[in-house]
């Protein structure tokens, strides 16, 4: 079995790669680092740095290694679709698209045209196959650093030439590991934001300098109240308190809607922020879609799912069913507004490590 490891130049597609080696030997095993953003970056996992850490990594290992430039496909799939978001009153996740178009799209199909077998990333995540040979996506063992959510997206055809070997260790084991290898990464922080957007400019630099940004008005989402001003009205985000003041009874208030051609930021207390459901679009589903049972039948009662909307979100229970253009979720008890743009990854409530699907809040 030949596999194709994705280096980000991180302590966990390192210890991937080693982990690879052990088992099938490194002739069999192939370092890749993708090149995707061609601007410049001080975190996450696209600086020079980065790379250089994972060229070494992999001559500490003896394996080959590639530099893969995807920096196009970037630009069309993540940066593009990142800014037009904005624009337009959406917050979407760079992250979760870059998984969806280009690791587990491009790189698989590099991988394949290449004649290798499978892909191994460092992600905290578990794949399990069943006794029918159908693949199933799981939590990772750490569920402190699962990230299921972040591919959620993934389906048969993905999974089945997919491998996360670190999935199954704890991250305090990964760099025990690292260390016990005396991989240059053993130390190295996780990275935390994203991997275009420099921390000297943040996200109102970034976006400034591709997007015209217009002030607009706080509206009250209770009364129509004028309530003042927000310097830019395309770098707000549903559910955002920060910058948003205080209501008159001195409880903090928060975004409930961004309408960017009118400029208005809508705005209300911690209650009004809240919402009983979500209508999802771009909706995935990781072994078949549980819903097609129910339309058949003609029954409207929904699927009942676990929701998680964020990647550190708390899991909720909720019912899925179907709507024009996708699904809604309707959850157990009201949650905090859901950006339009963010991913909700679903669960299976009998087994709640298991991934059932996501789709993107419309």
């Amino acid at each position: 079995m030949r596999v194709l490891v994705a280096m980000s130049g991180g302590v966990d597609s390192s210890v991937a790669a080693a982990l690879l080696v052990e088992r099938l030997g490194r002739e069999q095993v192939v370092g890749a680092t993708l090149k995707l953003w061609g601007g410049s970056s001080d975190s996450g996992c696209c600086s020079v740095a980065d790379v250089e850490d994972a060229r070494r990594v992999a001559d500490q290992l003896g394996v080959d290694h590639h530099v893969f430039n995807f920096s196009t496909e970037f630009e069309q799939r993540v940066i593009d679709p990142y800014v037009r978001g904005h624009a337009e009153g959406r917050t979407p996740n760079p992250c979760i698209e870059c998984n969806r178009h280009l690791k587990f799209d491009r790189l698989l199909g590099r991988a394949r045209d290449l004649g290798f077998d499978a892909v191994a990333t460092g992600h905290h995540a578990r794949c399990a196959v069943t006794p029918e040979g159908r693949f199933r996506l799981l939590r990772g063992t750490d569920p402190a650093k699962d990230q299921s959510y972040v591919l959620a997206m993934l389906g048969q055809q993905e999974l089945a030439r997919t491998v996360f070997p670190v999935g199954e260790l704890t991250k305090d084991l990964v760099r025990e590991e690292a260390r016990r290898l005396g991989l240059r990464t053993a130390a190295k922080p996780d990275s935390q934001d994203v991997c275009f957007i420099r921390s000297d400019e943040g996200r109102a630099g970034f976006l400034g300098a591709r997007l015209p940004l217009h002030p607009g008005r706080l509206v009250d989402h209770r009364t129509g109240a004028d309530l003042g001003v927000v310097d830019a009205v395309e770098l707000v985000t549903v559910g955002q308190r920060r910058g948003m003041g205080h209501g008159d009874d001195g409880r903090r208030r928060f975004v409930t809607a961004v309408d960017v051609p009118t400029r208005r930021v809508w705005v209300g207390s911690p209650e009004a922020a809240h919402a009983g459901e979500v209508v999802l679009h771009t909706v995935t589903w990781v072994d078949g879609d549980p819903l097609a049972a129910l339309d058949d039948q003609g029954a409207g009662t929904g699927v009942a799912a676990v929701a998680q909307c964020s990647a550190h979100g708390r899991p909720v229970a909720g019912t899925v069913h179907r709507v024009a253009g996708g699904v809604s979720v309707s959850f157990s008890s009201p949650q905090r507004r859901i950006a339009p743009g963010q991913t909700v990854a679903l669960y299976d409530p009998a087994r709640p490590d298991e991934v059932l699907g996501s789709g993107v809040a419309a």
